[in-house]
Parts: structure tokens; C-alpha cells; sequence
């Protein structure tokens, strides 16, 4: 059940395009700024920043996955493909075995695309690609390879949010679905929970880049989404998130036709525990209050909420 190549944005670039995207990626790793924290280290040359990652694809795990959104699931599954290691590091990460603790193995750029053509062969209607920031050129290469052997199917960018504006926009093109995640509104709060005081601003201005990329999210007859910009917010306890802004921002400067899945499934993990009130999972009101924030604001699109 190969989608038509029409839905996949990579496969109606120019006859060399995707080519010249993975080359312009590759030479940012020479002095990396393929995240805001922008290390600048050589890891052509052996050296690691801030996320502990070489050049070649790091990868955890891959297979259909049946837990993300509505329209991402639909009757087959999403490819996901995990990466290893993160550039942000939430204290409170839930897969902070991945992230943090470096759970996963390089593999080859050819390893990676025949995984991504697997994917598609056992029905998954998408490729997942889950916190790929710091390994997007490794991703680009592959990528290509796939597109080579037949992948047809959209690409989702799934991601925390934190991204190099610059290489967001090399993107454009590539990525049918951004997937990110709008963590935190104050600064404060995203230096004290993941050491990205920048946090707010960068967010906003990426959000903005894949929204003028992909605009609202289109699906098919089905209900698949097939391209466009699908937002996630983890309602954090105590309010850490500021769902208040986060809401706002969106529906006013995005779009109010955004579809975002306000997510109460936060739990302590990793060093949660030791920073109250991350301590504990959130309330029924919590969620509601942050649901109620979001109609307020005029967004409709909530994932398995009923408006």
C-alpha cells in the first residue's frame, strides 16, 4: 500500500537537489551549528559537542508504532526510527535511556535507508524520524539512497523544538510533516529544566519556518496526514510549561487551524524526582485547565479531544 509519489515532498525535487541539500549538510559537521548550542566542533574529525554524536547514523530502534497521533497511525502504523543521544537534555525525558544514557549503535547510511524501505514495506504510512536534529545530514544521505530504491512515503520531523533556523530551512523541500514540540514558554523554566534558555525564542522562530514550509496539516480521505505542521505541548506540572502563551502564540501567530496534541502523559523520569514539582505527574485539572486554554485561544484541532 506504497501512497503515490505525490505525497512525499522529496521525490518532486529538481534532478540533483537532494543531492546538493546532503552535501550542504555534511559540510556543516566540519564546524557544527546544527543545533542552537551551536558547538562548532569538527566531527569530521572525531570530535563531539554537546549531543556525543559522530557522523554516522546513530540509531536506537525502529519499527510501526501505534502510539503517536491519529493521523500519523492510521491502520499500519508510523515508521518510527529512534536516534540515539539529544542537543537539548530535559532533565525530566522519558526516553532519557536513548537521550541521555546513549542506548543505540551506529549503523550505515545504507543500514539506515534499507531500514527506512522496511518501514514502508510492512504498510507504515510514513518515516518517523525521532529527534533526528543532530544527525540530519546522516539522515539526508540516507535518505537519498531510499528515495533511490523506491521510499514514496512521507517524511515526519519529530522533533524537540530546538532547532538551528538555518537548518530547518535547508529542509524545506524534504520534510512533508514537522512534528515539534513546544516545551516551554518562560526561559527561565527551559534553563532550569534543560540548560536552553534560548528555548522560547528558537521554538517560536522554527515553528514560523515549518508552518511557511508545510502550512496546516492536510490528510487524506482516511484521515493520514500527509503534509504540514502537527505541534505537540506536554502539560507539565505546576504550570512549568506556560500552556497560557503556548496556546496563544500558536493560534496567533501560526494558525488557529493548527493541529496540536496537548499531551498529559508527562511522568517523573530520569532526575525528575529531585526537582519538585516535576516530582509528580499532573492533575486531571491541570490537563483540563490547559485544554480550556487552548479552546480559549481558538484552536480547534485538538488531538483526541472533542471541541
Amino acid at each position: 500500500m506504497t501512497p503515490s509519489s505525490s505525497r512525499s515532498a522529496y521525490l518532486k525535487l529538481p534532478s540533483g537537489a537532494l543531492a546538493d541539500k546532503v552535501r550542504t549538510a555534511e559540510a556543516i559537521l566540519k564546524s557544527c551549528t546544527l543545533c542552537p548550542r551551536e558547538c562548532k566542533v569538527d566531527r569530521t574529525a572525531g570530535r563531539f559537542g554537546v549531543c556525543r554524536t559522530g557522523v554516522r547514523p546513530f540509531v536506537s530502534s525502529w519499527g510501526p508504532h501505534f502510539g503517536e497521533e491519529r493521523p500519523l497511525v492510521g491502520m499500519h502504523g508510523s515508521g518510527t526510527i529512534f536516534f540515539g543521544h539529544c542537543s537539548l537534555g530535559c532533565i525530566f525525558c522519558q526516553n532519557y535511556t536513548i537521550s541521555h544514557l546513549g542506548e543505540g549503535s551506529e549503523m550505515s547510511f545504507e543500514r539506515l535507508a534499507e531500514v527506512m524501505i522496511e518501514l514502508q514495506g510492512m504498510g507504515c504510512h510514513n518515516i518517523n524520524l525521532v529527534t533526528p536534529t543532530h544527525q540530519m545530514p546522516m539522515i539526508l544521505r540516507s535518505l537519498s539512497i531510499a528515495a533511490g530504491r523506491g521510499l514514496a512515503i512521507p517524511i515526519v520531523y519529530n522533533c524537540g523544538g530546538y532547532e538551528s533556523l538555518a537548518a530547518v530551512k535547508l529542509l524545506d523541500g524534504i520534510v512533508d510533516i514537522y512534528m515539534p514540540d513546544f516545551k516551554y514558554a518562560d526561559p527561565e523554566m527551559s534553563f532550569k529544566y534543560s540548560k536552553a534558555g534560548d528555548y522560547p525564542t528558537v521554538a517560536k522562530a522554527v515553528i514560523k519556518e515549518m508552518h511557511r514550509q508545510v502550512g496546516d496539516l492536510a490528510m487524506d480521505e482516511q484521515g493520514i496526514a500527509l503534509r504540514g505542521l502537527l505541534l505537540r505541548h506536554l502539560v507539565l506540572p505546576g504550570g512549568i510549561a506556560g500552556t497560557r502563551e503556548v496556546v496563544r502564540f500558536i493560534a496567533e501567530e501560526i494558525s488557529k487551524n493548527t493541529y496540536v496534541n496537548i499531551m498529559d502523559q508527562y511522568y517523573p523520569c530520569y532526575k525528575a524526582c529531585e526537582h519538585p514539582p516535576l516530582d509528580r505527574r499532573i492533575t486531571g485539572k491541570e490537563f483540563a485547565e490547559a485544554v480550556a486554554l487552548a479552546r480559549e485561544a481558538g484552536l480547534t484541532r485538538l488531538d483526541g479531544v472533542t471541541v
